[in-house]
């Protein structure tokens, strides 16, 4: 990304039947966290807090990769999800979208056919294959 966010946040996606659980127990532990929280709360709530975790559902076969023995998010599922999610990914969109992609694709090595497929998932194929051809093709921002 070119412009930087100023502000951080976690996000945990847990199978959709944890996620009141995970919810009220890291509220139990005093954290500030949030259950799939709207545009108007992020933008209003979230911002604001300095540690804050969004709790969010976690799509079946998502592409995941264990680093040291804990699960976490594959590059493929990344770039799918900031296109999938605007709000909770608003400061990714537009200009910076593309840049990430790019970048992304310079950097890394990224499988076309683990990213269409979760796309495919997400509903978000189209926009996909667009960045991917736009990065490709060396369009500017």
């Amino acid at each position: 990304m070119l412009h930087q966010p100023g502000r951080f946040y976690t996000i945990l996606e847990v199978d959709k039947d944890a996620m009141e659980s995970v919810f009220y127990e890291l509220k139990d532990q005093g954290r500030d966290v949030f259950l799939n929280p709207s545009e108007e709360v992020l933008s209003k709530y979230v911002i604001s807090k300095k540690e804050p975790i969004v709790i969010a559902s976690l799509i079946t076969e998502a592409p995941l990769e264990k680093i040291d023995g804990v699960k976490t998010a594959s590059l493929e599922k990344i770039l799918v999800d900031i296109c999938s999610n605007t709000t909770l990914f608003s400061a990714q969109q537009g200009a910076e979208l593309t840049r990430i992609y790019e970048t992304a694709f310079e950097k890394y090595t990224v499988s076309e056919t683990k990213l269409l497929r979760y796309a495919r998932r997400r509903n978000k194929k189209e926009v996909v294959q667009r960045l991917i051809k736009k990065q490709r093709d060396g369009n500017n921002y």
